[in-house]
């Protein structure tokens, strides 16, 4: 039977002295290495931070005010008319080029 091995890769990083004590403090009071600690801390974060700029959070209010927009848009105003014409001219004037307008 063949094992198959996940390519691994390294992570380093230079701390004061303080900042390492710390941290070794807070893996050994964890019940783990300073290297799963760190790894474990690490990701934690990242997924917060991933969640936080990926997610859009809205009030009731607001997301009702959403779903009425979309169920009942208004009408186009002068500003988004023009900017229609100018996107409609662009387009026009690159239909030749390598940029799929239809995406």
């Amino acid at each position: 039977m063949e094992t198959v091995v996940a390519k691994q890769d390294r992570i380093g990083a230079r701390v004061s002295h303080d900042v390492y004590e710390t941290l070794c403090r807070a893996a050994e009071l964890s019940g783990a290495t300073i290297n799963q600690f760190l790894v474990q801390s690490a990701l934690k974060e990242a997924h917060s931070v991933i969640e936080r700029e990926q997610t859009v959070r809205l009030s009731k209010r607001d997301s009702e005010r959403l779903l009425d927009l979309l169920e009942n848009p208004p009408k186009p105003n002068a500003r988004l008319k023009a900017a229609m014409k100018h996107y409609q001219k662009a387009k026009r004037a690159n239909a030749d080029s390598a940029f799929n307008w239809k995406s």
